[in-house]
């Protein structure tokens, strides 16, 4: 069993992605897009980033974990006739149905970064980037005080002990493990930058209701409040959930959500 496929088919992530769409246009906005660029995107979902890289003229392939996310991603390039965009299922620690140098950009937002063996993940990130192509990550940062990082946080308080070996996806958010996975990959530090960035989870919908979009479809909340609940729980959880959410809404619209979260984007040059 591959315990992160199963994390990541479980619920709906679309429901959250939903409320990504229009960070995820202003991201590639700035990753310089042009027509015919061969792009990877990895970890992609149902396309958040994937999407706007082929509207913007790129041939795109989609990668993801989650077949069901695959689906709903091959769905959404369907609908918008987008046969510069296909998406299909495979494990970023392990690309080996993938070329060397295929590609001149790899996207990966808060996707790779889940995938097990980190040293691995980014081995096979550089070793599908063409020379003089570039790798963008956006990942979260542990105990950053913004959204996702304290969901996480709070949800890991709630949760049992992560099996042995596991090692946390926040640690993709720390300047000196991005700076030795990918020069343990090869990659000269020199051609390895990270700064803060800021992602908005947008919904119209209160900041209350938002959170139960987290805890309904949402696999690392949905894991937590199960164990919660086991534990008897499950209030106590929502409750802190629930100040968090409405504390960070910047709307000043009880009924309109839109909350920033602080990222760490990273840029390799290969």
């Amino acid at each position: 069993m591959n315990l992160n496929q199963t994390l990541w088919e479980k619920g709906d992530f679309t429901r959250i992605a939903e409320s990504m769409r229009t960070s995820g246009e202003a991201l590639v906005d700035r990753l310089g897009i042009t027509k015919g660029l061969e792009v990877l995107d990895l970890g992609c979902g149902d396309g958040t980033t994937a999407v706007p890289e082929a509207r913007r003229g790129a041939k795109v392939l989609g990668v993801d974990i989650a077949r069901n996310l695959v689906e709903a991603g091959n769905k959404r390039a369907a609908d918008e006739g987008l046969d510069n965009l296909r998406f299909q299922q495979g494990d970023a620690s392990d690309l080996s149905d993938l070329a060397d140098d295929q590609f001149d950009l790899v996207v990966s937002i808060f996707g790779a970064m889940f995938a097990p063996k980190p040293f691995d993940v980014a081995k096979e990130m550089v070793r599908v980037t063409r020379s003089g192509g570039r790798i963008v990550m956006g990942n979260w940062i542990p105990g950053d005080p913004t959204l996702v990082a304290q969901i996480l946080k709070i949800s890991s308080a709630y949760s049992p002990p992560p099996p042995e070996g596991f090692v946390s996806p926040v640690t993709w958010g720390v300047v000196d493990n991005v700076v030795e996975r990918f020069t343990g990959a090869g990659i000269p530090a020199a051609n390895i930058a990270c700064e803060p960035d800021t992602f908005m989870f947008e919904a119209p919908v209160s900041p209350t209701e938002y959170l139960k979009l987290f805890r309904d479809y949402y696999g690392p909340t949905m894991n937590a409040f199960e164990a919660a609940a086991s534990n008897g729980r499950a209030d106590e959880l929502f409750a802190e959930l629930d100040a968090l959410f409405n504390a960070q809404n910047t709307t000043g619209d009880p009924n309109r959500t839109a909350i920033p979260a602080t990222y760490l984007r990273v840029i390799v040059n290969v």
